[in-house]
């Protein structure tokens, strides 16, 4: 490894330790997520089939709320399209239910720009928003003929954005985007998702521009703004007599340390947004299926959907052990 000569001379940071508090609870939510208990109410038979529209051009046999459930069920269980057409008609043969049952051609086809319609936030508390981005895979080589040959070609990936409630960790906001696309660019469609403007906001240093501070501005003026300042930041020239919430940060920083920082300002609660974006990853995975980026939007809607449903059966609290 490099520089094992100088381990002993560096500053080591001890690993934190936790305890579940619930595990009962929390384990009894971990089997639910895998159960195949699935029923179909009176309201879901109902819709299943398409309501007939009178404008021109062929007629279309299943709902939307069709196509969701089986993409869903695609999306938790890891399954291609032709295994979710089979997993869908063996369901409605063991309930015997008589519904038509789409093909994969059908729920590839409907899938792009499918509207995937995200439950309201369950908690009325004030929003404490967490936002940070991730890469997902498309296609190429995988890793290890990646680290054997060394080679890039044909390794592209897209860029998810997730933001999450820092008391429940549930996921607000989401979008999927080009890898080109600039993180602190991007937060106007995400704070447009949210139905009320957070009371305060946590990002790393990628959302340390002007830009991000204006439209948060906009959005709440009392909003606390936790961005750690880039290395070298420099107070503005009123920072002793109106200092802003960055030239406070800058000053500390200056004083006492950044580690000392994150933690007096609560900073290292980001660390929950990366926890969600490991979750989303190993949960539904670290690539995307479909071929096209409308459906690409489509399935990280369903499967951010999804992971905010397993989060409602049961969620583990966590202890800091000293």
């Amino acid at each position: 490894m490099p520089f094992k000569f100088h381990r002993n001379g560096r500053h080591h940071i001890p690993r934190q330790k936790f305890r579940v508090t619930n595990w009962r609870d929390y384990e009894a939510a971990l089997r639910s997520r895998g159960s195949l208990t699935i029923w179909f109410t009176a309201e879901a038979i109902a819709d299943w089939r398409a309501q007939p529209r009178a404008t021109p051009g062929g007629q279309r046999h299943y709902s939307d709320l069709a196509i969701e459930t089986a993409l869903t069920l695609r999306a938790v269980f890891g399954l291609a399209l032709r295994q979710t057409e089979g997993l869908i008609g063996s369901i409605m043969q063991l309930l015997e239910i008589d519904l038509p049952v789409p093909d994969h051609t059908t729920l590839s086809r409907r899938a792009g720009g499918l509207k995937v319609l995200q439950k309201p936030r369950v908690s009325s508390d004030p929003l404490h928003l967490i936002i940070d981005s991730t890469g997902l895979k498309l296609r190429g080589a995988g890793e290890w003929l990646f680290e054997k040959h060394g080679t890039t070609k044909r390794r592209a990936w897209r860029k998810l954005h997730i933001g999450i409630d820092a008391d429940t960790g549930e996921i607000v906001a989401s979008d999927l985007t080009d890898k080109d696309v600039d993180d602190a660019s991007h937060i106007g469609p995400m704070l447009d998702q949210l139905s009320l403007a957070p009371t305060s906001f946590i990002g790393d240093g990628a959302y340390d521009r002007s830009a991000v501070r204006e439209l948060l501005a906009r959005r709440n003026p009392d909003m606390s703004v936790l961005v750690p300042p880039c290395k070298g930041a420099v107070a503005g020239s009123d920072a002793m007599s109106l200092p802003s919430q960055r030239d406070r940060h800058i000053l500390e920083i200056d004083e006492r340390g950044r580690m000392h920082w994150q933690k007096a300002c609560g900073y290292n609660r980001r660390s929950k947004v990366e926890a969600s974006i490991g979750r989303y990853k190993r949960v539904i995975g670290d690539a995307l299926k479909s071929r096209a980026d409308d459906r690409r939007k489509t399935e990280v809607a369903i499967a951010v959907k999804a992971l905010n449903r397993m989060r409602e059966l049961g969620q583990a609290q966590f202890v800091r052990l000293a």
